[in-house]
C-alpha cells in the first residue's frame, strides 16, 4: 500500500467533520428559509455591532491576562528540575479533568453577592464588592478556564531552549534582561501565538461563561449565535451569517499575528 492512501481516513474524517459543516454554513448564510439565495443576514448585522464589539474587547482582555500571568509562569516552570515540572504540569492540569461547567459553577459560588469572596472581604473588614454578573467576572471566568491553554504551549517552546545559547549569550556579557529580551522571548514566540490563537479563539466564541457568570445581561456571540438556532428568535441562517463573520474575522486576526510572528523570528535572526 502507498503511504499516500494511508491519508485517506483522515481526508474521509476531514470532509465529513470539517469541510461539510463549513459548507453547510455557508449556505444558510447566504439563503432565506425558501432557500433563495440573498446577502439580507449581512446586511441586517449592523444591529449586532455591540455584540461584537462586547466579545472581542473581552476576549483580547482575558488573552492579554493570560500571557501577563502565564508567560511568567511558563518560564519559571520551564527553568525547575524535571520532576518539580511533572508536579506542577498536574496542577496546572488538574482543573482541566473537570467539567468546563462545573469550574465555572464554583466560580459563581466565589464571586456572587454573599460569595466566598465576599466574606473574605468582610472578615478582613472590608467592602464587599460587586463582581458577579459584570463584565469583569467574564474575563475572569474566561482567564481561570484558559488560562492552561496559555501557558502549556509557551511551557513547551521554552523548555526546548538549548542550554548553551544561555551559556553563550552570558559569556558575552549579556545581562540578564538582555537574554531574555534577544534570546528568549524571540525564540518562545511561536508558543505565544500558540497560545494566544488557543486562549481567542475560544473566548471571542463562549456563551456558558457570560450566561453563568454574566447573568446573561452581556450578551456575547456565543449567546447571539445559540440565541438565533435554540432560542425564540429562530433564524439558522442568521446564525449561520453571525457565525461565518465571526470565523472570517478571527482567522483574519490570526494571519496577521502568524505574520508578525514571522517578522519576529527574522529580527531575532538577524
Amino acid at each position: 500500500m502507498k503511504p499516500k492512501y494511508l491519508a485517506i481516513p483522515y481526508a474521509g474524517w476531514l470532509a465529513i467533520f470539517v469541510v461539510a459543516p463549513i459548507v453547510i454554513v455557508v449556505v444558510y448564510a447566504f439563503s432565506t428559509f425558501d432557500g433563495t439565495p440573498t446577502i439580507d443576514n449581512f446586511l441586517a448585522m449592523g444591529r449586532f455591532l455591540p455584540v461584537f464589539v462586547r466579545s472581542f474587547r473581552l476576549a483580547i482582555i482575558a488573552t492579554l491576562v493570560c500571557i501577563v500571568v502565564g508567560y511568567p509562569l511558563a518560564y519559571f516552570l520551564s527553568r525547575e528540575g524535571l520532576r518539580t515540572q511533572r508536579v506542577l504540569i498536574m496542577l496546572i492540569m488538574l482543573p482541566m479533568w473537570m467539567s468546563f461547567l462545573l469550574r465555572t459553577y464554583a466560580w459563581m459560588s466565589i464571586l456572587e453577592n454573599t460569595g466566598l469572596l465576599n466574606r473574605f472581604l468582610g472578615f478582613l473588614g472590608l467592602p464587599a464588592v460587586r463582581v458577579i454578573n459584570t463584565q469583569t467576572a467574564i474575563v475572569v471566568g474566561m482567564v481561570y478556564n484558559f488560562l492552561p491553554f496559555m501557558i502549556l504551549p509557551i511551557y513547551s517552546v521554552i523548555v526546548k531552549i538549548d542550554n548553551s545559547l544561555y551559556e553563550a549569550a552570558q559569556d558575552l556579557g549579556a545581562s540578564a534582561a538582555a537574554v531574555f529580551r534577544k534570546l528568549i522571548f524571540p525564540l518562545s514566540l511561536p508558543g505565544v501565538l500558540s497560545g494566544v490563537t488557543m486562549v481567542f479563539v475560544p473566548a471571542v466564541s463562549t456563551f456558558v461563561i457570560s450566561q453563568l457568570l454574566g447573568g446573561g445581561m452581556h450578551m456575547m456571540l456565543g449567546d447571539l449565535v445559540e440565541m438565533q438556532f435554540l432560542g425564540a428568535a429562530y433564524n439558522p441562517h442568521m446564525g449561520s451569517a453571525i457565525a461565518l463573520v465571526m470565523m472570517v474575522i478571527v482567522i483574519a486576526v490570526m494571519y496577521i499575528m502568524n505574520k508578525f510572528g514571522e517578522g519576529e523570528k527574522i529580527s531575532a535572526r538577524l
